[in-house]
């Protein structure tokens, strides 16, 4: 079996932590390679709702090991919490979870910086941010400034901490905040935490190699969406890390050599969150629609998600820059009540020249106009079938166009929040 890469193929919330968990059965080693705990993985299984913003979503089977590795940068506060979540459902994760020694660590200067950023922004510069601090862990990690997990356990921690937060107070004078940060407070909590993670510490690139020496395969678990990425998205407005399917192995530190598929996650719409152009986007009674039936509120910040139809080009441009082999497609199931179901083909310039693909600048992508197909909806509970031709018509039409277009393969679709509401195609 080869490595298995699950990716988030649009803008994020996708459903990707259903869909590693649904596969980690067929896994004994899941790997988290980017992001921070910005992410929000929901899980749904036996009718309890379990949150991941950092632990990957394999946790929940108790024969599989998890990893963090390098591309993760990583809140101690954030951690320590999901690990107590966890502990308070019985979920032991005691000597099969795995942090990489060279993780950059977010602090709470991070996340003070975070915000005084957003606050000097006005108008479109402002990105929409969680504040959480990912953002400023990886520039310092870029400017060698960071603070990694092994420095916990070092002399240099102090001095480390000291030159960070003088540099920050520099910078953001104006941040009340950030000027009362405390160098002693500081490295206390730090020492603190790093007595609850040490047994966690490992060197991960380590470990995983030589699983790969045994031909074990490995599971890798992508967080937010190839349209989110730092080189690929709709820049600015990205995250700060990269979400496409080769982060998984710069992020884990194993290499390109054990071979791999890669699963993009979509819904059967589209979602955003925060600031950034979205061509699909209903700012209307549809678009409220899908939010109602979807849920559709950040599991990480409870913000309302910005909705809209299916975007054939955005996906497409996520199949090139992942390699995408195969499509897993969640939520079908909050289109049963729709009358008609439109999907974006293409999209026209102001010239009524056809754009297959998403482009990469922002000011190309506010002249298109979206070009949409209807579909008749198929007005019936598709919940729960686990079988494709099962599925109403309608569906099974909409599913094989989807297919078509795209060229690669629909392999999964989610009937249902719970693990077992999934049908392989």
């Amino acid at each position: 079996m080869k490595n298995a890469i699950i990716i988030g193929a649009q803008w994020g919330d996708e459903g990707k932590g259903k869909i590693v968990d649904y596969f980690a059965k067929n896994f004994k080693h899941v790997v988290r390679f980017h992001g921070g705990h910005n992410a929000g993985h929901t899980l749904w299984v036996d009718g309890k709702k379990t949150v991941l913003h950092l632990i990957p979503s394999g946790v929940l089977h108790s024969d599989i090991n998890c990893y963090i590795g390098s591309g993760v940068v990583v809140s101690l506060d954030a951690l320590l919490k999901e690990i107590e979540g966890l502990n308070k459902e019985n979920v032991n994760i005691e000597g099969r979870f795995f942090i990489a020694e060279n993780c950059p660590l977010i602090l709470n200067v991070h996340s003070l910086v975070d915000q005084a950023s957003e606050a000097r922004k006005t108008g479109s510069a402002k990105i929409g941010t969680t504040g959480r601090g990912i953002g400023p862990a990886y520039e310092d990690n870029v400017g060698r400034r960071s603070v990694r997990v092994h420095h916990l356990y070092e002399s240099s921690l102090k001095d480390r901490l000291e030159n960070l937060i003088a540099y920050y107070k520099s910078i953001y004078p104006e941040s009340e905040a950030i000027q009362k940060l405390n160098i002693t407070k500081e490295l206390k909590e730090l020492i603190a935490q790093s007595k609850k993670i040490k047994n966690f510490v490992s060197d991960v690139p380590n470990q995983l190699f030589k699983l790969q020496q045994k031909k074990i395969p490995l599971l890798f678990e992508g967080a937010q969406g190839a349209m989110l990425d730092v080189s690929f998205g709709t820049y600015p407005y990205v995250t700060s890390s990269h979400c496409v399917a080769s982060q998984a192995a710069s992020g884990s530190g194993l290499g390109m050599s054990g071979g791999y598929k890669v699963i993009g996650v979509a819904k059967a719409y589209c979602t955003r969150v925060g600031s950034g152009l979205f061509p699909t986007e209903q700012d209307n009674e549809v678009g409220q629609k899908i939010r109602d039936l979807g849920g559709e509120y950040g599991a990480t910040t409870g913000r309302p998600r910005r909705c809209g139809w299916f975007d054939i080009p955005a996906l497409k441009r996520a199949i090139q820059i992942n390699g995408i082999t195969d499509l897993a497609i969640t939520k079908m199931d909050i289109l049963d009540k729709f009358d008609e179901i439109q999907v974006c083909t293409h999209y026209v310039d102001e010239q009524e020249n056809k754009i297959d693909v998403l482009p990469f600048s922002i000011e190309k992508i506010s002249k298109l106009t979206p070009v949409y197909k209807t579909f008749k909806g198929w007005l019936e509970t598709t919940q729960s079938i686990s079988d494709y031709n099962k599925l109403p018509k309608k569906a099974k039409t909409y599913f094989d166009y989807l297919e078509k277009k795209l060229e690669v393969k629909i392999s999964i679709i989610s009937t249902g929040p719970e693990r077992e509401q999934t049908l392989l195609k």
